[in-house]
């Protein structure tokens, strides 16, 4: 039988929210092509740890850290674990990020404490990671940094006004980070529409059904499409920095 290539034997990669729907897909795509994955968590330990034990064995092993991207204090022990256990870090995944469904148009229904949350964990939070972990990443001159957006980015449709603005923030952050960290660090985003994760599907069947409706390829996006738009930048796309790689079903042609 011929072996599974295994394009990131060697590295390290550490995905914030890896114990999330999205992060779990991610961690698993990561861990198959050879990576150690740090699998980090802020309020789910227990499931990332979990996660860390049940990924494809690989030399020296996963482990799940605590990775709360609103504590920059936390990032910073994170980021010193992480080199003494590998001694490196190739890729950050940041896939932690938070929201809640409010209608566009009530404003109201935005209270100031929801904006704070987004806000921190959305774009405050990846910046802080990064700031956090450049070092490691810069040391072997080929870092990479992938950060979770969305469509709602340029679409300014979402689950609420500030989450929209939140990942245009992220968007333009990438860009400047991009040209910030070059040569050694590359800086993409990956911008996903509507993903079917357990979030989504506890939201209106008729709702989902529409959006369906309004994608050219027919259904939601998998998790697993999203992880492989990450595998990918870290693998197929080594000259490319400062981009945003959309994973929408052609959402933008309807």
């Amino acid at each position: 039988m011929t072996p599974t290539p295994q394009p990131l034997a060697g590295k390290v990669a550490l995905v914030t929210g890896g114990a999330g729907g999205l992060g779990s897909a991610i961690c698993r795509r990561l861990a198959a092509a050879g990576a150690r994955v740090v699998v980090g968590y802020n309020r789910s330990a227990d499931a990332a740890h979990s996660l860390a034990a049940a990924l494809p064995a690989v030399a020296d092993g996963h482990c799940a850290l605590a990775a709360p991207v609103t504590d920059s204090a936390a990032l910073a022990r994170l980021a010193a674990a992480i080199e003494t256990r590998h001694g490196r870090l190739d890729i950050l995944v940041n896939c932690a990020g938070t929201t809640r469904f409010v209608a566009h148009d009530d404003l109201d229904g935005l209270d100031d404490a929801l904006i704070d949350e987004i806000l921190a964990t959305n774009v405050r939070g990846p910046f802080a990671a990064v700031r956090a972990l450049h070092p490691l990443l810069a040391r072997g001159g080929a870092g990479l940094v992938v950060s979770i957006s969305s469509i709602a980015a340029t679409t300014a449709m979402g689950s609420n006004i500030m989450y929209c603005a939140s990942k245009a923030a992220l968007d333009n952050m990438t860009r400047s980070l991009a040209r910030a960290l070059a040569p050694q660090v590359r800086v993409v985003s990956v911008a996903p529409g509507l993903v079917d994760t357990d979030f989504v599907r506890g939201i209106d069947a008729d709702w989902r059904a529409a959006q369906v409706a309004r994608t050219p390829l027919a259904r939601l996006a998998a998790a697993d499409d999203v992880a492989l738009a990450v595998l990918a930048a870290a693998t197929h796309f080594p000259f490319s920095t400062g981009i945003v790689l959309p994973v929408d079903g052609g959402r933008a042609l309807a």
